[in-house]
């Protein structure tokens, strides 16, 4: 075997594995994310539509441990509690800075209809600096404020992959113009904690297609100046 067909077959061979489940009306991309290593899994921001969400996790054919957090918007946490009774797995995230909006998720969800949704405290709140782990994998937490006071940002370095919730979109960023929200800060948070892990650094968001650091860096008009 060559050296060259030894690296593709090395790259070929990933260390995670992801299926995106849109949930809510909101269209919000729930996230399973795998260690394909020892297939233990995490679910990132189950906004809702919990009986869809436990049904990729059986079609996967996972073990999911932990419930992952990125803000505490209705429709990234609408589903939170019930997953975590239903599977007896903790939740971790976000900052604490959101815990006025995990405090009134049923009023929250009542302003759009979302029945069943339930006010919850997660296992431990994660800061600028923590680590959270799932098999093999390890992510580093950035706190990056300004779409809502607590959002965090999953950055794992190895894979050169980010979750980044709602800060930053393909095209576009976090909305500002709600309670908690400030779009000075959001941009603030991007430019200081998110284009400088590189332009390699590929990432998934909350709604939407993924993106990367450099293509967002380059063509986004939130960034570029070019609003």
């Amino acid at each position: 075997m060559t050296e060259r067909s030894e690296t593709q077959q090395a790259k070929a061979k990933a260390k995670a594995g992801a299926v995106i489940i849109p949930v809510t009306l909101f269209e919000q991309n729930c996230t399973l994310l795998w260690c394909e290593a020892t297939k233990k899994a995490v679910v990132i921001d189950p906004g809702g539509d919990v009986p869809r969400i436990k049904a990729a996790i059986k079609q996967a054919n996972v073990a999911v441990e932990k419930i992952w957090l990125t803000h505490g918007h209705i429709d990234h946490v609408g589903g939170a509690a019930e997953l975590r009774e239903a599977l007896q797995v903790p939740i971790e995230g976000p900052d604490i800075a959101d815990k006025f909006l995990l405090d009134n998720v049923v009023t929250s969800g009542a302003r759009f209809g979302m029945t069943g949704v339930r006010d919850f405290v997660p296992d431990r709140w994660l800061n600028e600096g923590d680590q959270v782990r799932i098999g093999e994998l390890t992510f580093d937490i950035l706190h990056c404020p300004g779409h809502s006071p607590g959002s965090v940002v999953y950055f794992n370095a190895d894979m050169r992959f980010a979750h980044v919730g709602d800060v930053l979109f393909s095209g576009s960023v976090g909305r500002s113009d709600i309670p908690g929200g400030n779009h000075a800060t959001l941009i603030q948070s991007i430019k200081d904690k998110l284009l400088p892990l590189g332009d390699d650094v590929g990432f998934i968001c909350g709604h939407g297609p993924g993106s990367s650091i450099g293509q967002e860096r380059m063509t986004n008009p939130f960034l570029t100046g070019a609003r």
